[in-house]
């Protein structure tokens, strides 16, 4: 554990507070909907994390530096399966995408409180029951093997959102930006934006149980856990929107993600006897989701050119793809 000064923390809560106010302000209306500004907002959301991991190392100490990195990377390759979540959920509610701005934001803010929930609940477990690291590794080698076997890219719906849809009144309709508006008789019912809302949350939760304990697996430390964690979670919205398009063509990622889980896994089961730093840590974890994807593109070249796309219509353009269509 390191020693934290209380003004590290101000500053965190200031940074994270800010960006959220800054993205909330950026995206009033339409503003920043397009992929190009989503590429533009991933690259400002990853350069604030690593900015950060560089105030760790000036305040904490390389060791401390390498630690967050391994755990912002760990959490950012995890948020792929998320993004996975996301389309399935607007796409079964067929949320516009100048409505899911407001709904990824909000997501992300209740994932920032449930995070803080999970880590600092583990940390205490793992401080006072050193068995508590075992069970950690368990629950991880266990979701490998369960990620491993289900492609996310094949999912038609969400379990949390088909649950939350038969006990509440809801609208078929989206009505603008509104989670809830009244019906002609005066009562209140929710709208497909709240739906997703709670399905979003729901499902966070069940992630935060994979990716927590996956994190635990590089530091034990309470403020680099949370802190890279929530850095790794406020790009969630513009990675969304970056591979919305894309994320059914990653055919592989679910085994480079399945790789994360089962080293960090690994990693808390043997650590009596083998200790693997954190740098190695980073390495092994950017060379398992790297080898996914670069494996899903030259795949997805093979059958381009093996299978080339028809034609459209003579005079007939194609089609946009919106990240909301996979």
């Amino acid at each position: 554990m390191h020693a934290i000064p209380t003004w590290l923390w101000g500053v965190f809560w200031a940074a994270v507070l800010t960006l959220l106010a800054v993205d909330l302000l950026s995206h009033r209306g339409h503003h920043g909907e397009s992929r190009r500004a989503a590429w533009i907002w991933s690259g400002v959301w990853i350069a604030a994390g690593l900015s950060f991991g560089g105030l760790v190392w000036a305040v904490l100490g390389g060791h401390a530096a390498q630690e967050y990195v391994a755990a912002w990377l760990i959490e950012k390759s995890l948020s792929l399966d998320n993004a996975f979540v996301f389309l399935v959920i607007f796409q079964s509610l067929s949320v516009p995408l100048r409505a899911q701005h407001q709904v990824l934001f909000f997501g992300i803010f209740g994932a920032l409180v449930f995070r803080a929930l999970f880590i600092f609940v583990g940390a205490a477990a793992l401080a006072r029951w050193s068995w508590v690291s075992y069970v950690f590794g368990a629950i991880l080698l266990v979701t490998a093997l369960r990620v491993a076997r289900e492609d996310p890219a094949k999912q038609k719906d969400n379990r949390a959102v088909r649950w939350l849809a038969k006990h509440l009144p809801v609208t078929q309709q989206v009505h603008d930006k509104k989670f809830i508006v009244r019906r002609e008789d005066g009562h209140r019912v929710a709208t497909p934006l709240l739906l997703a809302l709670l399905g979003l949350e729901l499902t966070d939760i069940l992630f935060a149980v994979d990716s927590v304990p996956a994190a635990f697996s590089v530091t034990q430390d309470t403020f680099i856990l949370y802190s890279s964690n929530a850095f790794a979670i406020l790009g969630l919205r513009a990675l969304y929107l970056v591979l919305a398009g894309t994320l059914g063509q990653l055919r592989y990622l679910h085994y480079g993600l399945a790789g994360v889980l089962g080293f960090a896994g690994l990693k808390m089961v043997v650590e009596p006897w083998l200790h693997i730093p954190p740098l190695p840590s980073v390495a092994i974890i950017a060379t398992l989701v790297g080898a996914s994807v670069i494996a899903s593109v030259r795949a997805r070249r093979r059958d381009t050119l093996g299978h080339p796309a028809p034609a459209s219509s003579e005079g007939e353009e194609p089609e946009p793809e919106t990240p909301a269509r996979r």
